[in-house]
């Protein structure tokens, strides 16, 4: 399977998945941090989580390049790209006027995460969730950070209150981030490095192979809970980091 060699840390708490997989791109790019001063230093949400655009703000504060492809229609309007998938020069307006237009506290909390994001050099593309963008990475050694529905990854039982009880009945869909380090062209198989553990796939380990489209439905779904995103962090040129690893398979 051609991919990237990474190494990931069980998450200390439900709700520490995004900051836990930040660790292990660090890691694998060979910054050692412990991964509780990570998590204290990434924004977060007041029911616990966090977004990926915050998870961009620490990296880019770490001279990181960061780009994040999103295909949340619930926080961007598609028009505020253009046709190669590139922000329109107007789209950090069109979020301050949508943080003034709508009352949903939690999407004028993510326009204002991403708009730090950007301010902060990220970048933001919308494009074509497709089989091609992964490889495009992993190809290259690229890990990648992906926020997506865990209620559709896991077909798992939608969940309940802070303590996440499952509920098929009064549950709600869950968020989670999972780090992307491998693709098998031939299975159309991707090796997913998953901080929840034990997780429904891989009950005692922290890595399992799950079928593609799987993953990008899993992806796509993650609209429900403000996630829907890819994250490519590299380490920029200042920086002096090089890859953990290289092209190989696993």
């Amino acid at each position: 399977m051609d991919g990237v060699h990474l190494e990931i840390q069980p998450q200390p708490n439900d709700t520490t998945c995004g900051p836990t997989c930040l660790h292990a791109v660090y890691g694998y790019y060979g910054e050692a941090l412990p991964l509780q001063q990570v998590i204290n230093e990434t924004g977060s949400l007041s029911e616990g989580g966090t977004l990926g655009a915050l998870l961009g703000q620490h990296a880019l504060a770490r001279r990181y390049d960061a780009t994040i492809y999103t295909f949340n229609v619930r926080v961007f309007d598609p028009t505020w790209f253009d046709e190669h998938g590139h922000g329109r020069p107007e789209l950090q307006a069109k979020l301050k006027e949508q943080i003034q237009a709508k009352n949903n506290e939690r999407l004028r909390y993510a326009c204002g995460a991403y708009l730090g994001f950007l301010e902060a050099g990220g970048k933001l593309r919308m494009k074509d969730l497709t089989r091609g963008l992964l490889r495009h990475y992993l190809y290259q050694s690229h890990p990648i950070i992906a926020g997506l529905s865990s209620t559709f990854l896991y077909r798992a039982k939608r969940e309940i209150g802070i303590d996440c009880k499952p509920d098929d009945i009064n549950g709600l869909p869950t968020g989670h981030f999972v780090v992307l380090c491998g693709y098998d062209r031939d299975t159309k198989m991707v090796r997913v490095a998953d901080p929840y553990l034990p997780n429904p796939i891989a009950p005692r380990d922290n890595y399992y192979v799950v079928d593609v489209d799987r993953v990008v439905c899993a992806i796509l779904l993650g609209a429900l809970t403000y996630d829907a995103n890819l994250m490519i962090f590299t380490p920029s040129k200042s920086k002096g980091l090089t890859r953990g690893d290289t092209h190989r398979r696993q």
